[in-house]
């Protein structure tokens, strides 16, 4: 069992972790060449202001994350005793420079894996998996991943009315997918999509499975997000994170983070 993979516990939980994505930092790095801005200085950084964790999706054309930043990032994590969180697409074939997700995973051995099912082509994650026809195939990718002692999760769309099934294929928790959410808010209407997350939270709930949640999640609609929809144990954020972090500086934004996700706590304890 990886020492690093927290029991699941489907009570409400202690706290939201958040898990800082530092692919936009290697997105900067790889637009110049070289070898700045340090990807593994960032995650450092990123640590050392409250991140409970750190995450990565690389990807097969390596355009951001590379297998050695992977390396690099689940040492730190490892050191310092936090979670590291490896997304990708568990289709995609092995390429020169990219060994494919579960191989990079029994490298690495991250704390939790999550499952995307996001093409080659995609400029970002912008869909759940499809149960209907995904489901074999997924099971037996998610079997995979735990013989590697990691806690698997499923990226999951927001009203998926199947979402129970990724508890069928063995996973432990699902991501949701907040692109809609984020994107209702910016528009001043998030209602139905904030009921819509919270119901499906529970969908997965009920079935035993933990909750994640991200995608364009910011210090803007963080904090509503968490108030509405149950029982989120993780939110990954690293797009609204890295560039808030060119104004107020990574420190600073990663507190200002915390903050929001410590609130959330202390509101559910005292409601």
């Amino acid at each position: 069992m990886n020492p690093l993979v927290a029991p699941e516990a489907h009570a409400r939980p202690h706290r939201t972790a958040l898990s800082v994505n530092v692919n936009k930092i290697a997105v900067l790095r790889n637009s110049r060449g070289g070898a700045e801005p340090d990807v593994l200085r960032a995650g450092i950084a990123c640590l050392d202001a409250g991140a409970h964790g750190l995450t990565v999706h690389p990807r097969p054309d390596a355009r951001h994350i590379r297998e050695d930043d992977v390396h690099a990032l689940a040492g730190l994590c490892r050191s310092r005793g936090v979670e590291f969180n490896v997304e990708g697409n568990p289709f995609a074939p092995p390429r020169p420079g990219y060994p494919g997700l579960l191989a990079l995973c029994d490298a690495v051995r991250p704390a939790q894996v999550t499952l995307v099912p996001d093409g080659d082509g995609q400029l970002t994650s912008d869909h759940g998996f499809d149960f209907t026809s995904d489901g074999d195939a997924l099971r037996q990718l998610v079997a995979a991943c735990k013989t590697l002692g990691c806690r698997v999760s499923v990226f999951v769309d927001v009203g998926d009315p199947l979402v129970a099934r990724a508890a069928s294929a063995g996973a432990d928790r699902v991501e949701l997918y907040t692109g809609p959410f984020a994107e209702a808010f910016a528009r001043g209407d998030a209602d139905a999509a904030l009921r819509m997350a919270a119901d499906t939270a529970r969908l997965a709930q009920a079935a035993g499975l933990g909750v994640n949640a991200g995608h364009d999640l910011s210090q803007a609609n963080l904090a509503e997000f968490l108030a509405r929809v149950p029982g989120v144990q993780e939110v990954s954020i690293g797009h609204a994170l890295i560039s808030e972090a060119l104004y107020a500086g990574l420190d600073a934004t990663v507190r200002a983070y915390r903050h929001i996700v410590d609130a959330a706590v202390a509101g559910r304890v005292n409601a």
